[in-house]
């Protein structure tokens, strides 16, 4: 609350109980105003929030649809990556068991190498240690 002080001339005009009671006049219409201003930005406010709470309903009902389409279009795209990488792993499993079988078969064929060597220095070093 303000305080106001009259100038010494109204004073002196309207002598000192006049002047206070001027006073307390100017402080009680000063807080009607306000507890006025109050008021009507309240209602004003609650009539705004009951306009915006329909409009708000409407942006979440649209919100919701746009969410529910969203939702199905990322269903679908997750699903074509899913049989994507079902393809891709596929093959990529047929194709190491190709590679596996190759080096199998490669190995094999060293093993034999290898073999075939070992016996004929063993039969070498045989018949040179026989003879």
């Amino acid at each position: 609350m303000a305080i106001i002080n009259p100038p010494m001339e109204l004073r002196e005009k309207l002598g000192d109980a006049a002047t206070d009671a001027l006073v307390v006049l100017i402080n009680q219409a000063d807080g009607n105003v306000k507890e006025d201003v109050i008021t009507l930005v309240e209602e004003k406010f609650e009539r705004r929030l009951a306009g915006e709470s329909a409009k708000t309903r409407g942006e979440i009902a649209a919100l919701d649809v746009k969410i529910t389409q969203v939702k199905s279009d990322l269903e679908v795209k997750i699903t074509q990556v899913k049989s994507d990488l079902e393809v891709k792993i596929t093959q990529v499993k047929s194709d190491l068991e190709v590679k596996i079988a190759q080096s199998k078969s490669e190995l094999i064929r060293w093993m034999f190498i290898f073999w075939a060597g070992q016996i004929a220095v063993l039969t070498g070093l045989l018949f040179a240690f026989f003879k």
